[in-house]
């Protein structure tokens, strides 16, 4: 059964994630058990396969917890793949435009809504084991996030949600600030992350955010944002083993 993400979002409390880079279902695994409310499998910038994401998704499904998927680009094929191998929702990476949003929300979508292929013989359907009704109102379940990661996208913000076809709107802190070419932690760049954050809350749509850490993540879900995402398991993993070295060398000292 699909684990949706949009029930995660109407709680009081916002919904805590983390990204996948990992090939390695242990590593879902540990996110799982740790606690998290969803994962997002990172095909963006991981070099994780379709094959790996797909068996890493029923990991998760397993685990009760909510897997995305953030798709290399925009196109039909990677969406629809996704989502046929189970995915509850992807992210699509650098939405600029409503026509943009609209193209990627299509392809996520069944007819008339949308193109999205048929395909109830995927892991989506039950491999051809479900009513035909069931993965047809399943596939409607599945959440469309798109990132604004540009001085573009941030103007485009409310154009974006009026096309009402998004379920989400993810604003990414990073490139937003390689884009306008300063630090992070610009005023340029909080600046249009807290426009985005208003816009959303004024047309009462989730939106969230990518930091490094759980005092950062803390703070932004406090101030508004329904889901946040912290740090990755690859980047967890490293900090955990420099910590243990370094705690190693101290003691011994």
């Amino acid at each position: 059964m699909i684990v949706p993400f949009q029930p995660l979002l109407t709680r009081d409390e916002a919904a805590l994630g983390t990204w996948i880079k990992l090939s390695a279902i242990e590593s879902l695994e540990l996110m799982a058990l740790a606690g998290f409310d969803f994962v997002v499998l990172d095909l963006e910038h991981s070099p994780m396969s379709l094959e790996t994401a797909s068996t890493l998704i029923a990991i998760a499904r397993g685990k009760g917890i909510c897997p995305l998927v953030r798709v290399p680009d925009h196109s039909q094929s990677w969406i629809q793949r996704c989502l046929d191998a189970g995915a509850s929702g992807v992210f699509a990476p650098h939405v600029d435009t409503p026509e943009e949003a609209r193209s990627v929300a299509r392809a996520a979508r069944f007819e008339p809504s949308g193109t999205r292929g048929v395909g109830p013989t995927s892991r989506a359907g039950n491999w051809g084991l479900r009513n035909m009704g069931t993965y047809i109102g399943e596939g409607g379940e599945a959440a469309v996030i798109v990132q604004l990661e540009s001085d573009l996208a941030i103007r485009n913000t409310r154009k974006i949600i009026e096309t009402g076809e998004v379920d989400a709107i993810f604003v990414g802190p990073a490139d937003l600030s390689v884009s306008l070419g300063v630090d992070v932690g610009h005023e340029a760049v909080t600046s249009r992350v807290q426009t985005v954050a208003e816009v959303c809350t004024e047309l009462s749509i989730p939106c969230g955010i990518a930091v490094g850490d759980p005092a950062s993540a803390a703070r932004l879900a406090k101030s508004g944002f329904s889901f946040v995402l912290v740090s990755n398991d690859a980047t967890i993993l490293g900090s955990g083993a420099s910590k243990l070295v370094e705690s190693f060398h101290e003691s011994y000292v």
